[in-house]
């Protein structure tokens, strides 16, 4: 929760802490953590009662539309009529991001500078310097 937060960042919230709620700040954090269980029992026992409505055992995270679904409406059958189709689609989109990642690779060996050997040869011609501006055409 806090990974973020470095020791300053931390200090400086518990000094700002102190301050707001001064001698009543160890009531405050009893009440936090009091509400925090009580939420945490209310998530507990509404699981519990949905998994004996459902008549199957129901997690949290089984709460998830995707998840609920793909867990307790679709056997595996139906999961894999429904990924039939997109799977051929993945494969070819995966070949040609495959195949573009090859050849932008080569590209970019033949046309590394560190690489030893002879300069790649260069079919345009060469481009003239650039002239130096002076004051009198910018003026």
């Amino acid at each position: 929760m806090f990974e973020n937060l470095n020791v300053w960042e931390v200090g400086a919230l518990l000094l700002l802490a102190l301050l707001i709620f001064g001698d009543r700040l160890p009531a405050v954090i009893s009440d936090g953590l009091r509400m925090v269980r009580n939420l945490r029992n209310m998530a507990r026992s509404a699981t519990t009662d949905l998994s004996k409505e459902l008549g199957t055992d129901i997690q949290l995270e089984d709460l998830h539309p995707k998840a609920f679904i793909r867990k307790h409406l679709l056997s595996e059958e139906d999961e894999q009529a429904i990924r039939k189709p997109l799977q051929g689609v993945y494969d070819g989109l995966r070949a040609d991001v495959t195949g573009v990642h090859d050849e932008l690779k080569d590209v970019a060996n033949a046309a590394d500078p560190r690489r030893p050997g002879p300069p790649p040869a260069s079919t345009t011609s060469p481009v003239p310097a650039p002239r130096a501006v002076s004051y009198d055409d910018v003026t």
